[in-house]
């Protein structure tokens, strides 16, 4: 791979071994992908944050590279464990090693955004910009639907592209590679965010290619929809791209229909009951909140329901008087989390939950070991309110 001048004076450590370590992946990633290259990028959006996921190792990790390193592009970081002002009980070691964590990416210059759906609460680069990130539903949506350049990161790749402002040009950041390989002929109605997200979660299972194409689905759908879908792309397999049109008539193609759908949501509908109600994964945003509160038309949760949203939302909603509305209804927010892969819904506490999303069925059954009751938000409103 080619480096300039300065990216090989980085990578020799002469502007220190933070740089020199990000170079080290990055070079790697790139032999790997048979990159020509490094390109700059204007934005990163790192993950690794929660100490469940990236335990004590991550940590040290984060401790080393933090001394030297800074980022030298606008970077926004995933959720962490819990919500920092409502600390559910949580074992002070757990605690103790999340600061940490939050500490060492502080030191490096990272916005605490801890949110899953940055493009909703920071100033986006211009259209067909090179970014790197690495929370999968984010990266799926921002090269579908945002017009951005990104490859499906690790956390490794894109904190390492934040500390140097580059990324190796492969895969999805080379134009002509950002075409459908396969398209998905959807036969069905898509009533629901669900729909799009098992939609999504197939795709993923059956195109493992750079970028999926969608035959019969809306290039006018609500950005819950398209949340979902990326996200249920993501969370399957390695596609990073979705196309809503159709393709050329060369392109494989691949049905959709009653069947597939059954199965999907088969797999992924593993209870018929949960104790909690969960939405936020990816979290919501200001558009999702809004829908909520006009389904329930005042009626409240019989069930304990909680909402995983980004700060930034959370507070813009609060001053708007919908916190407020949505409270009455009987629900709580969590905010600087998400439903998955943190310590707030374990078997310990739950043996099922409800929820809307695929990404977090999947991983509720796969990391948590919850069953999860798998429904539509307008089917749990139905079932679940009085």
């Amino acid at each position: 791979m080619l480096l300039t001048q300065e990216e090989e004076k980085g990578l020799s450590g002469e502007y220190g071994e933070a740089l020199a370590a990000a170079y080290r992946i990055l070079v790697a990633i790139g032999e790997a992908t048979n990159a020509e290259k490094l390109v700059p990028i204007k934005w990163a959006h790192v993950s690794g944050v929660n100490y469940n996921t990236i335990g004590d190792s991550g940590l040290e990790f984060l401790k080393k590279i933090s001394i030297d390193g800074r980022v030298g592009v606008t970077t926004s970081l995933n959720p962490m464990g819990f919500d920092r002002d409502h600390k559910p009980e949580l074992s002070a070691e757990f605690i103790e090693k999340q600061y940490e964590i939050i500490q060492a990416y502080n030191k490096m210059g990272i916005t605490p955004t801890f949110s899953c759906i940055p493009y909703e609460i920071i100033s986006l680069p211009d259209e067909d910009t090179q970014v790197s990130l690495a929370e999968s539903s984010a990266a799926v949506l921002a090269n579908s639907h945002l017009n951005l350049k990104t490859n499906k990161e690790s956390a490794l790749s894109a904190l390492a592209s934040a500390i140097t402002g580059k990324s190796p040009y492969s895969d999805l950041r080379i134009e002509e590679n950002r075409n459908p390989k396969i398209e998905i002929v959807n036969e069905l109605e898509l009533d629901s965010e669900l729909d799009y997200g098992l939609l999504g979660y197939f795709t993923g299972k059956n195109i493992q290619k750079s970028c999926a194409g969608f035959c019969n689905v809306s290039n006018r759908s609500g950005i819950w929809n398209l949340k979902s879908l990326a996200s249920g792309i993501g969370t399957s397999g390695s596609c990073g791209m979705f196309q809503l049109k159709k393709s050329d008539d060369s392109v494989e193609k691949i049905n959709y229909g009653q069947p597939e759908m059954k199965e999907t949501r088969d797999e992924l509908n593993t209870a018929e009951d949960g104790q909690v109600i969960t939405f936020g994964s990816p979290q919501l945003g200001m558009e999702e909140l809004c829908k909520i509160q006009t389904m329930l038309q005042n009626k409240k949760f019989t069930r304990p329901c909680k909402v995983f949203c980004p700060r930034t939302v959370y507070c813009k909603a609060k001053k708007l008087g919908l916190i407020e509305s949505l409270q009455r209804s009987g629900i709580s927010f969590i905010s600087d989390a998400c439903t998955c892969l943190t310590p707030l819904i374990t078997r310990k506490n739950f043996d099922s939950i409800i929820t809307n999303s695929v990404k977090a069925s999947y991983y509720m059954k796969t990391s948590n070991k919850i069953s999860v009751a798998l429904m539509s938000l307008k089917s749990i409103i139905k079932k679940y309110t009085e």
